[in-house]
Formats: C-alpha cells, structure tokens, sequence
C-alpha cells in the first residue's frame, strides 16, 4: 500500500537516503529537474540537504509517497513570497521512482499539493515542466493553463537545450477576481 505523507524537516532529514536515491533514479531515467550528467548520489543527497532550512522554516512544505516504507514519489510547494505574492504557491520537483510510474502517484502527490496550498490561504499555483513531456500532459488533465512556453530554457541531462512549459491553476475564486476594484468601479461610474 501506498500513502502520501508532508514531512517534517526532521523527517526528511531521516530520509534523505531514499529522497536522494529517489531523485538520482529519476534524473539517470532522463527526467529534466535541473540536473545534468554526470550526477552523483552525494549530489542527490546535497539537493535535499540544502532545502533543510526550508522546511524548517516553513518556507517550503516536502510530500512524499511511501510504498513499503520506502520513499518512491514526491513533490515539494513551495510558500515563500514577497508580500504581493502570497496568494500564490509553487509546485517544483514532481518526482516518481521510475520502477513505480503509471501507477498514479503523481496525480495523487498534486492533489494533496492542492489541498496544503489551500490550507496556507493560496488560490493560484504555478509550476513549469519540460515542454511536451508527460508530466506536462498530467497538469493539463489536472486543470491546469499553460501560461507560455520558453524556447531553450533549461538542458536535458545531457545538457541539450530543451523548451520549458511555464503553467498555472486556480485554486479557487477571490473577490478580487469575481468583483471590479474600487478604482475600476470609479472610472466606470454607477
């Protein structure tokens, strides 16, 4: 059985040898996450490890689907902003062991995502995937918009040049978004 869980910077702590074995199976698989080849399970390892004070602060909330106590998939939102921004939220490293695909784990991982989004107050999402890849294809059927496409934003692991799918969701109606603004109701007139 499989269960997503938010873990604690501690907990992550614990786990970081199955977070990093996580992120260096999916980056040799050809995931594009922001790695290049030649890349190291030390290198895993320091990824997760410098996101520490993160989630420690709370800047940053780390899920995780366990199988067999076994980390296999995660994602991570992302809640810091500067004041004018915190509506938002950003989803980054959807992350599924590749022995574990196809088995809905990323659908589930984005779901809940959602849901700690909303229980910090966030009403939209952003996120960005490599352009035509399937993950771009699972936000899409999740309800997500694509809000434009940068040709050669990121490398492949490698190290090609690859366009980058910039997306966005609503996460629910605000007032702001339903109702015209004090200044637009004045020029407008009664």
């Amino acid at each position: 059985m499989t269960r997503i869980e938010t873990l604690s910077a501690d907990a992550a702590e614990a786990a970081l040898p199955d977070l990093a074995a996580l992120l260096h199976a999916c980056v040799l698989d050809g995931a594009s996450i922001g790695f290049v080849l030649p890349f190291t399970l030390p290198e895993a390892e320091a990824f997760w490890r410098d996101g520490l004070p993160a989630l420690r602060s709370g800047a940053r909330r780390l899920l995780v689907a366990r199988h067999e106590g076994r980390v296999v998939a995660s994602t991570q939102v992302g809640l810091a902003a500067p004041p004018n921004g915190r509506h938002r939220a950003e989803i980054t490293k959807v992350l599924v062991h590749p022995q574990m695909r196809r088995r809905g784990l990323a659908r589930a991982l984005m779901r809940e995502a959602e849901a700690v989004a909303r229980a910090e107050g966030r009403s939209l999402l952003i996120l960005d995937t490599r352009s035509d890849d399937a993950g771009e294809a699972l936000y899409r059927s999740l309800g997500y918009a694509v809000t434009g496409v940068v040709p050669d934003y990121a490398c492949s692991p490698e190290g090609v040049p690859e366009p980058c799918t910039f997306m966005h969701k609503r996460l629910q109606e605000t007032e702001r978004d339903t109702r015209p603004s004090e200044e637009t109701r004045r020029r407008s007139g009664p």
